[in-house]
């Protein structure tokens, strides 16, 4: 597995991951596949431009140059909230979740995030019923300290999100 941060060049393989996520796994995202497909590949280009502030990160499974998954994370810019960090797009295609893929973008993320100057926390949030991404949040320490009820409306259906929180 290697990890690393993705940059503007990657934009075509992030873009087409992307869709994938958002057309297999709509209740996981905020955003849907049909707003993101009229994106420009300019915008993921942009998306893809790194900072202190926000960055995203690849995972590609040992011998091969596909991008299997994503996280983003994006570290507040306000002087009162800038000990805080969100975590955003973590998604792994089916084919590599068996091969730690998602564990392992998690980690390097972590990672990162320590090492910034006056980083104290990451924030994300989970839909409530996807349990294998919430025990592998919680398996790398991050807490659940609510639950937003009726967070996203899909169709006629209301889903509810846990927010999670990780002091680091």
């Amino acid at each position: 597995m290697h990890i690393r941060t993705l940059t503007p060049s990657d934009a075509e393989d992030y873009r087409a991951l992307r869709l994938q996520s958002l057309q297999q796994h709509p209740e996981a995202f905020l955003s849907s596949y049909e707003a993101e497909a009229k994106l420009s590949i300019e915008t993921f280009r942009i998306r893809l431009d790194s900072s202190d502030e926000h960055f995203t990160l690849g995972a590609f499974l040992d011998g091969e140059q596909r991008l299997a998954g994503t996280a983003t994370l994006f570290r507040e810019s306000r002087p009162k909230i800038q000990h805080k960090a969100h975590v955003y797009a973590v998604y792994v295609e089916p084919g590599a979740r068996k091969h730690g893929a998602g564990r392992e973008l998690m980690l390097e993320l972590i990672a990162q995030a320590k090492a910034a100057p006056e980083l104290e926390l990451l924030t994300l949030t989970v839909t409530s019923n996807n349990v294998p991404a919430k025990r592998l949040y919680e398996s790398l320490g991050f807490v659940r300290y609510g639950t937003e009820p009726k967070a996203m409306k899909l169709g006629s259906e209301y889903l509810d999100e846990d927010l999670m929180v990780l002091m680091l």
